[in-house]
């Protein structure tokens, strides 16, 4: 007797629930798939918004996993603005819109993360953007198009790229952040100077230690950022940047595990054996830092959505790739490999001058703990983030290395662990 076809339904049309169908069909799955979304875009990746897309630099049509015919092509059924409302984990169906229930054998939640919203007066005038979304990204391209004083709330990665794309733009740019420098929690006080130093020299005004009271305006058109000192800055474009939250609301409500993400294994299984979640909305357990960790960046989604679909199918998984991600700011580029809470480590190492100048700087910093490498970023430095993964491997493992040769730029990075 044939065995029935199996559905695998994918909840949330991203980078990462691309990548899962691509996966299951490159890995030999002729079921059913199920791929739904709740915005109308075929999946995109994220990356390129606060970018190259936002700098006007690279085609729209760039941001998008797949061509259009790809899905009709591998036979993925793509349910584009339509939203999971409900999940019955004894039933094993998928309530779409409130109406229609889709049966699976295996499901996969993507539903990646939301905006945080700024709740003060005036939040609704036109003017004020967030970046999330590729039709935010169309709004936010044209009003920098457009001209004006730009105000970015926020001193995170989104908010510092939109930052540079707008003086990339010829806009000037004032950055309001509560914390003392920016990216502070991610990189601490050593590395965050960079950052605070590469902007300041491109033209950027930082004002730290701030909040927002309100945003003023005339005509249902903003007209100025309020900051809680009573200050008022002139702006004709604001765009919030002050971080996301998982999408667990879905997952929630069904009953799965949730803690600060969709609590998942090595294997990317949650608490439901059939159920599994990837990318930005789960919390994994990672046997690399011997934790459940959530990664909000493009190559957790690339390679959690992959992995997933492999578990999916019943492949033995262990997902403790290193964390990854890689921004670009004016003529900095960078990638960071790793992980390492605010204080987790004792000291930075750097390899070269961190030091912004006429020239765009170029350094590695690694961020230690008792002589372990714990994370590295290489800035304007290529080719180099194997060796930097080999030496944070080792360093979460439990192996110290020569720190002095760790700063000096003649000892080669894979020489470190012989």
């Amino acid at each position: 007797m044939t065995e029935p076809a199996r559905t695998f339904v994918i909840v949330g049309a991203s980078l990462a629930g691309a990548k899962a169908a691509e996966t299951l069909r490159a890995e030999g799955f002729t079921g059913r798939i199920v791929l739904v979304g709740d915005e109308t875009e075929r999946p995109y990746e994220r990356p390129s918004l606060s970018k190259g897309y936002l700098q006007g630099g690279q085609e729209r049509a760039k941001a998008f996993v797949h061509d259009a015919q790809w899905y009709a092509e591998n036979q993925v059924e793509l349910r584009l603005g339509r939203r999971a409302t409900a999940l019955d984990l004894a039933a094993h169906t998928v309530t779409i819109d409130g109406v229609e229930q889709l049966r699976y054998d295996k499901l996969l939640l993507a539903t990646g993360s939301r905006v945080r919203f700024l709740d003060v007066s005036g939040a609704a005038l036109a003017g004020v953007h967030y970046l999330r979304t590729i039709e935010q990204a169309d709004d936010l391209l044209t009003g920098l198009r457009a001209g004006g004083q730009v105000v970015v709330v926020g001193a995170g990665w989104v908010g510092l790229e939109v930052a540079a794309a707008a003086r990339g733009h010829g806009r000037p740019v004032t950055v309001l952040e509560a914390d003392t420098l920016p990216l502070r929690r991610a990189l601490g006080d050593e590395v965050a100077a960079v950052f605070r130093d590469l902007h300041a020299a491109n033209g950027v005004d930082f004002r730290f230690g701030c909040g927002v009271r309100e945003f003023t305006g005339a005509d249902q058109r903003l007209r100025g950022v309020v900051l809680d000192d009573g200050t008022e800055i002139p702006a004709d474009l604001v765009v919030v940047g002050i971080g996301i939250s998982p999408a667990v609301e879905l997952a929630e409500t069904a009953g799965l595990k949730v803690d600060d993400g969709i609590v998942t294994d090595a294997g990317l299984r949650t608490s439901d054996p059939d159920v599994y979640a990837c990318g930005d909305v789960a919390c994994s357990f990672n046997p690399l830092v011997d934790a459940r960790i959530r990664v909000e960046h493009w190559a957790n989604a690339l390679n959690g959505g992959q992995a997933a679909a492999r578990s999916m199918l019943g492949q033995p998984v262990k997902y403790d790739r290193v964390p990854y991600f890689y921004s670009d700011q004016y003529d900095l580029g960078m990638e960071y490999s790793g992980w390492v809470g605010p204080s987790g480590y004792d000291r930075v190492v750097f390899r070269g001058a961190p030091v912004v100048a006429g020239d765009a700087p170029e350094f590695l910093a690694f961020w230690v703990r008792d002589g372990r490498v714990l994370a590295g970023m290489n800035v304007n430095i290529w080719d180099v983030t194997t060796p930097i993964q080999d030496l944070v491997r080792a360093g979460h493992a439990g192996t110290a290395v020569d720190l002095a040769k760790l700063a000096d730029p003649a000892v080669p990075l894979s020489d470190l662990l012989t």
